[in-house]
């Protein structure tokens, strides 16, 4: 039964990424960095989600890796980063060349594809929120908010113990039993009731 609903979550955020781009962490941080507003991008940062995707660059993973069978590297290996980045696969975060990330000075077209796809390099917020590039704007934000707007319309996530155990899961080389509960008391960082 577990796996039968990690397949019905995968299946409906990949229907889900098809209508909404991603956007990165750094669209999110633009409203979300405040105090007064619940500071939910320092809260973020401060999280291991934010570290998920140098955390296979270290020893570790290599290892890992290698006793999996892998023939890359961690941080390339699809099998690691459908759950250490954002949007893996379904739009969001892609293995590029060396040369897409040190685009020409004068090139802000793909300077802007880098910035985006580095805020795709975690467990950010839209892994969990879904993909922001229809609901990112203030309007819409204070829509959901105040419950005025259907936050599924513009891609915007209701959070649950599924959304978690995608990656949550025994499927992972160094899954620990998982309490939803306790882990989502942990990172959450709610909005303040004005």
């Amino acid at each position: 039964m577990k796996k039968f609903i990690i397949l019905i979550v995968t299946l409906t955020a990949i229907i889900i990424a098809q209508d909404f781009d991603f956007v990165g962490n750094s669209k999110c941080k633009m409203c979300h960095k405040k105090e007064v507003k619940g500071a939910q991008f320092a809260k973020w940062e401060a999280s291991q989600h934010a570290d998920a995707f140098e955390t296979l660059k270290s020893e570790k993973s290599a290892q890992i890796a290698k006793e999996k069978g892998l023939e890359t590297n961690a941080w390339s290996a699809p099998e690691c980063l459908k759950c250490h980045t954002t949007g893996f696969g379904v739009g969001g975060y892609e293995v590029m060349s060396e040369s897409f990330w040190s685009p020409a000075a004068d090139d802000k077209v793909s300077a802007k594809a880098v910035k985006r796809m580095k805020g795709l390099q975690a467990v950010g917020c839209e892994a969990c929120h879904g993909a922001g590039g229809k609901y990112k704007s203030k309007k819409v934000m204070q829509g959901i908010h105040t419950k005025e707007m259907s936050g599924a319309k513009f891609g915007s996530l209701s959070i649950s113990e599924e959304t978690c155990v995608v990656c949550h899961n025994d499927s992972s080389p160094t899954f620990k039993p998982f309490n939803y509960d306790e882990r989502v008391d942990k990172i959450a960082h709610p909005v303040p009731v004005n």
